[in-house]
């Protein structure tokens, strides 16, 4: 997808309906800014905003997604177009959640194994040794605990049973028994129990 196009699209339908960035952003119980964000092809719409964005420029998704008005003869194949571009996105964006949460767990293992070894060899008081590898410690279990969230939002969980691709809870991949990013996981699909691999799209 075009973000720059699409937002040139939305400022053009927006000026069509005679609204300013302010009234729009007040219709979508938004700030301006973010209105002035995806005009300016900084960012897209979330998800939660688009239909009603949509209803009150008076286009289609499609149409947003293609950033013009959609002949209805070419409306299936910009549909199918659309849906790609979507799915490729949705990976692209998954993958950099992947990527930051090897690079959370290994950035941040290091500086544990790395701060302990100092405190061991240059502090003399048990006191404070004790203290600093606590808070140290501390913080390690606070960046885990954040790419594990990453990890659980980042792409789907395939049942080795039925191919079922979901998303667990948090409280599921926490408990779940895992072989790196591979999970035992129930399937809500079949109900059975399997070794659930990840994926990036559905």
């Amino acid at each position: 997808m075009d973000q720059i196009k699409i937002g040139e699209y939305i400022s053009k339908k927006r000026k069509e309906k005679n609204l300013t960035q302010e009234e729009l952003a007040e219709k979508l119980g938004i700030t301006d800014r973010a209105i002035s964000k995806w005009e300016n092809g900084y960012c897209m719409p979330d998800a939660s905003n688009i239909p009603l964005l949509c209803k009150i420029l008076g286009i289609s998704i499609n149409d947003l997604f293609s950033g013009d008005d959609v002949d209805m003869k070419d409306f299936e194949k910009q549909a199918e177009e659309n849906m790609l571009s979507l799915k490729i996105s949705e990976e692209q964006i998954n993958k950099r959640l992947l990527i930051a949460i090897y690079v959370i767990g290994f950035v941040s293992t290091i500086f544990f194994i790395g701060f302990a070894s100092l405190l061991a060899y240059f502090m003399e008081d048990s006191k404070w040794f004790i203290l600093l590898l606590v808070l140290a410690f501390t913080f390690y279990l606070a960046a885990m605990f954040f790419a594990l969230k990453l990890e659980t939002d980042a792409g789907y969980q395939e049942c080795k049973n039925c191919h079922n691709k979901f998303k667990p809870t948090f409280k599921a991949v926490f408990l779940a028994p895992h072989m790196g990013m591979t999970r035992h996981l129930k399937c809500p699909k079949c109900g059975k129990k399997t070794w659930c691999k990840k994926v990036l799209t559905k």
